[in-house]
């Protein structure tokens, strides 16, 4: 059974669980998130459950992680929203993601604006950052949406991209 974390008005989020591989290969391969995310190299099952796994490792270690998003009314799996600790980054920054089949219908602000709720008064983060890249307009947007500015760019080491750095 999976921990709920969260409940929004259409959405339920909770803990990413091994079962979850299909939904997770099939996100972690879909167009945008190779495009703005990277292709991670997830190609067979056994590779999405290792990637659960890191997350399940986040929640133990940072006490939160990236969460499954799924819609309330039929539990379907839809996308992820949650928090990462990056090794460049002193604070925790919030991370998004959705089935192209849902983009377009506000579920990834409705869930992101439940985990900024949750980030900050559960958790105590402060400040939360957000990364994304120059090109990413629907990313930049949402990212406004729920209260985070850009205050800077970032390169992490041994990285070719230059961030685009927000903060709430």
């Amino acid at each position: 059974m999976n921990d709920k974390i969260l409940e929004t008005d259409r959405l339920t989020l909770e803990k990413a669980i091994t079962e979850d591989s299909k939904f997770f290969f099939e996100l972690l391969n879909s167009p945008n998130w190779i495009e703005f995310i990277g292709d991670r190299g997830i190609k067979t099952n056994n590779q999405a459950i290792e990637y659960i796994e890191s997350l399940i490792n986040s929640y133990k270690n940072n006490g939160y992680g990236l969460y499954k998003v799924s819609l309330k009314n039929t539990q379907t799996p839809i996308g992820i929203c949650g928090f990462v600790k990056r090794d460049y980054l002193e604070n925790a920054d919030i991370g998004f993601a959705i089935l192209p089949k849902y983009e377009g219908k506000g579920y990834t602000e409705e869930a992101a604006k439940a985990v900024m709720k949750y980030g900050e008064s559960k958790l105590k983060l402060s400040p939360i950052y957000a990364v994304t890249t120059q090109e990413n307009h629907k990313s930049r947007n949402l990212l406004n949406k729920i209260g985070l500015l850009e205050i800077g760019k970032i390169k992490p080491n041994g990285s070719n991209t230059e961030f685009l750095l927000f903060s709430n």
